[in-house]
């Protein structure tokens, strides 16, 4: 997807697909991603790829530049083509799906262990953002 207008986070809510950002967006965007990160319990991380390897290394980048635990394949898809992955960091489960028509991007879910915060997902993010390389 081409460059467009993306000044915070809440300018991706719109989007179907990741926007290809650039240095400034990204640093703007990671920064702000921060301070939800920083407050929530545990995260859920989507991941809208072209292919079940593709995704699980874009999960593991991430798990990797957040300094998480390495989640856990439970299920894969039965078949080759684009996927939906889902990792539960509260679970340590990831599940993949076949999936076509998405988007491509990361979503990122913060959950709080007060159940009266609402849970708030971010993104689509571009499946690069976590990459210590752009």
């Amino acid at each position: 997807m081409a460059n467009c207008e993306i000044h915070s986070l809440n300018d991706l809510n719109k989007l179907r697909s990741a926007p290809d950002l650039n240095i400034n967006q990204k640093e703007k965007l990671f920064l702000e991603l921060s301070k939800f990160i920083d407050n929530a319990d545990w995260f859920t991380v989507g991941i809208m790829a072209d292919s079940e390897n593709s995704a699980l290394l874009i999960l593991r980048n991430i798990e990797k530049f957040l300094n998480w635990e390495k989640m856990n394949l439970i299920t894969n898809p039965t078949q080759n083509g684009p996927v939906y992955l889902k990792a539960n960091q509260k679970t340590g489960g990831i599940h993949i799906r076949f999936e076509e028509g998405l988007g491509e991007g990361i979503l990122i879910g913060c959950h709080y262990l007060n159940d009266e915060q609402n849970v708030e997902v971010i993104g689509p993010l571009p499946l690069n953002f976590f990459n210590s390389k752009n």
